[in-house]
């Protein structure tokens, strides 16, 4: 059992790590200079923005809602942000909450591109 745990351990820990990873390519990607993007590009930046900002909310209203002590949560403490992660890309493609159009409409004007 020890050893399965373990493999459950590492499978977590580099999931970790690829959302560091995720959120330091965003960060980047906001970062750069934006004059010399495309308006294709851009607007992928804008969605990756929105669905991260919809992961956060998906994460602080998981913080709202209690624990059951009773039962073992131990998968859920482990692969719970991943889950969270792929609803909040699952939400941002099927359902438009506009606030990647906003932004990319605001970055163009900002940008004078197009």
């Amino acid at each position: 059992m020890s050893s399965a745990i373990t493999g459950l351990d590492s499978v977590f820990t580099s999931e970790y790590l690829n959302n560091s990873n995720q959120t330091k390519k965003l960060e980047n990607s906001l970062s750069g200079d934006m004059k010399e993007k495309t308006e294709e590009e851009l607007m992928e930046v804008c969605k990756d923005f929105e669905t991260y900002f919809v992961e956060q909310m998906f994460k602080s209203m998981q913080k709202m809602v209690p624990k059951d002590e009773d039962s073992d949560n131990r998968y859920m403490d482990m692969f719970g942000d991943m889950l969270i992660q792929e609803y909040a890309k699952s939400a941002t493609k099927q359902q438009d909450f506009g606030l990647a159009q906003s932004l990319f409409e605001q970055m163009k004007r900002n940008y004078g591109l197009g």
